[in-house]
């Protein structure tokens, strides 16, 4: 085997890459670069030598190693080894050349110049897998030592990338919710019916059998599942269905994001004859990301309405209390009320959910009237 050769170093950026550490699902993007890098110094030899063919083992023949993780945020340096002597002496060549031309298309889509002068459509398919496990406000950069014009793959670039693809279709992380009206065992798929009543078809494995059998066995009583896995989508952004399953779970009836998810669609007037304000979205995502980080899971859920001004009322039934929260979406303050059906006991107040001192209040008297106070 030859000396490997210092080859590529990409530079990953983001919160989950500081410390010069790599998730290893990113690691499924790494070899998709592989791939990538092959097929482009294979289109690379037949288009110099004009041959149809490929040369004899040239995939096997070589191979791109991590033999290093540098820090600022995680710098990967990947080394190309040569695993024969009977390799054709230009090879090396070619994977250099393929190295240039993969940079410059990623440079190409960063700077929205022609994507298909580096790289044709047919190799471009390869960036449905290589960047698909990228977050938001995650990038990788391809030329780290270039200050002046960088080749960066994000979310932004690499959908300009498949857009100049030959593919009809784009993958995508993704995490839906719905209820599952129809299954079909013996092909493993189900249906995924979407807040909008639309239906989408869901290819799933066997570990997941049982959760979506007893999701479907409920589906009269509105039982809802949060899918995560790979989606189709077309060059629209129109989901067409969903390749795989990563995780599926049955949420609880009252799940938040779900029901604030329900409530997007509203608009003015929703509850007819011009009443009703519709919910400002903005107000929507600050009360899911409240719930989800400043409300125990081990406290009850209460079951969310929208009100005719634009706010969401939360309720909550425990121990014969009937307890509300009207919230102002806009303020971030609440109104409470609790109401005990068995002394007729009152109690209100308001509280300020625009800091973390009122989720605890709001917290201690859920905990307060689950111990039986008042």
């Amino acid at each position: 085997m030859s000396n490997p050769l210092l080859f590529l170093t990409p530079r990953l950026v983001g919160d989950r890459f500081e410390g010069h550490a790599i998730p290893l699902e990113m690691l499924k993007d790494l070899a998709a670069l592989e791939a990538l890098i092959k097929a482009t110094a294979i289109w690379c030899y037949k288009e110099a030598t004009h041959r149809k063919r490929q040369p004899r083992g040239f995939s096997d023949q070589i191979c791109l190693k991590i033999t290093e993780i540098k820090d600022g945020s995680a710098e990967a340096q990947i080394q190309l080894y040569n695993y024969t002597d009977q390799l054709i002496p230009e090879s090396a060549q070619y994977c250099e050349k393929s190295r240039e031309l993969i940079i410059g298309a990623i440079n190409a889509a960063t700077h929205d110049e022609d994507i298909t002068s580096f790289l044709p459509p047919s190799l471009l398919i390869h960036f449905d897998r290589l960047g698909r496990n990228l977050q938001e406000n995650e990038w990788i950069e391809f030329d780290p030592k270039n200050l002046t014009r960088k080749a960066i793959l994000n979310q932004i670039t690499r959908h300009k990338l498949l857009l100049a693809s030959a593919q009809e279709e784009i993958s995508e992380k993704l995490i839906q919710k719905g209820m599952i009206p129809a299954a079909d065992q013996d092909n493993e798929t189900f249906e995924l019916q979407l807040s909008t009543g639309r239906k989408v078809k869901v290819f799933f494995s066997a570990q997941h059998r049982k959760t979506i059998l007893d999701a479907f066995i409920e589906y009269d009583q509105g039982i809802r599942v949060s899918v995560e896995g790979i989606g189709r989508y077309d060059k629209k952004g129109n989901l067409r269905h969903i390749d795989s399953v990563e995780q599926l779970n049955i949420l609880d009836p009252n799940d938040i994001s779900t029901r604030l998810d329900e409530f997007r669609d509203l608009s003015n007037g929703w509850l007819g004859e011009g009443k009703g304000l519709a919910p400002n979205g903005a107000g929507l995502d600050w009360l899911d990301e409240g719930f989800q980080t400043l409300y125990p899971d081990d406290l009850p859920l209460p079951y969310l309405y929208p009100t005719a001004e634009g706010g969401i009322q939360a309720e909550w039934t425990v121990n014969e209390i009937e307890t509300s929260l009207e919230i102002n979406l806009e303020n971030h303050r609440g109104v409470w009320h609790s109401l005990n059906m068995k002394t007729d006991i009152e109690n209100s107040k308001k509280i300020n959910l625009a800091n973390n001192d009122g989720w605890q209040e709001l917290v201690l008297s859920i905990k307060q009237i689950i111990g039986g106070g008042k």
